[in-house]
């Protein structure tokens, strides 16, 4: 399917949300909800669809797309992290950047662009992509714990309750190992699945709100680039040095190009960081990538 018309149906469907919201039919406090639909029944249908069906022999070379993602994140993270400590900022407000930019949107907006445009194809691919942010979740809530003194037994009861994460291995058990699901557990799921995107653009319609650039502004602006821009463009330098070429490396760079996930919102809240500061950019960050999406589309396409 064309982008433009992918990309414009996402945009339709954010809308559909903040319209919903300014009419009074959901409320900004939907949101929870629909994220926990989203999170914890729809996604994981998803990504265990996707793997479920996946043809087993790519497993192993498509592997190779979560370790380029984890690589491209730990630079940019690395990075962004000794730029801001140059800059002096205090700790909370260094950590509350660097989750930004390391935590990439590759489900909640790369699952439908790369769907849309690819069908199960690019999805697949998607979802390895997508097992790095949820791998980067972990590490990074062991090292918050360990910079901010949190408690480790909430680190590990959120990571072993993260379901998306348990779909993941589920899907590839199932697989490899041929477990049946059955016609009624097929349809269920593919139904469920079907439900992911249209919650999520709702969800995210819902959610995004207008004052990052009021209050934030050169905060989210530098966030901003580095998360669209910067990450990108270390992202194409990774996929020429792992030598990944043809559809992984159009899906690849595709992934790299989203705006940030709101997992880290998660982080920052539990953690007691600036989440202020990460709200305002993860929403900047995602109505500017739908700007620079698009671009990038173009030449890659």
């Amino acid at each position: 399917m064309d982008y433009r018309i992918i990309i414009v149906s996402i945009i339709v469907m954010i809308l559909i949300g903040t319209l919903s919201k300014k009419i009074g039919l959901l409320k900004e406090n939907d949101v929870e909800t629909l994220n926990n639909i989203v999170i914890n029944i729809a996604l994981p249908c998803m990504i265990f669809n996707a793997l479920y069906t996946a043809d087993v022999s790519l497993l192993p070379r498509l592997s190779i797309l979560t370790v380029y993602m984890l690589i491209t994140s730990l630079i940019v993270g690395i990075l962004t992290y000794l730029l801001l400590n140059f800059f002096g900022w205090d700790k909370r407000k260094i950590w509350s950047l660097v989750i930004v930019v390391v935590l990439g949107n590759t489900g909640f907006l790369g699952y439908p662009i790369t769907q849309g445009i690819f069908g199960n194809e690019g999805m697949i691919r998607a979802v390895f992509c997508d097992i790095s942010t949820s791998i980067i979740f972990v590490v990074l809530s062991f090292i918050l714990i360990l910079i901010f003194d949190g408690e480790i037994k909430v680190a590990i009861r959120k990571i072993l309750t993260f379901l998306p994460l348990w779909s993941i291995i589920f899907g590839i058990t199932f697989n490899i190992f041929s477990i049946p699901i059955g016609s009624v557990g097929s349809t269920v799921v593919t139904y469920l699945a079907g439900a992911t995107i249209p919650l999520i653009m709702i969800s995210l319609g819902l959610s995004l709100k207008i004052d990052g650039l009021k209050y934030h502004f050169k905060e989210v602006g530098l966030a901003s680039i580095i998360k669209l821009i910067i990450y990108p463009l270390i992202a194409l330098g990774v996929l020429s040095l792992l030598n990944i070429t043809g559809f992984e490396h159009t899906i690849g760079f595709i992934e790299a190009a989203m705006s940030s996930a709101m997992l880290g919102l998660v982080l920052a809240v539990t953690y007691r960081l600036d989440w202020e500061l990460t709200s305002d950019c993860i929403f900047t960050s995602t109505v500017f990538s739908l700007v620079t999406i698009p671009i990038f589309l173009m030449f890659i396409l």
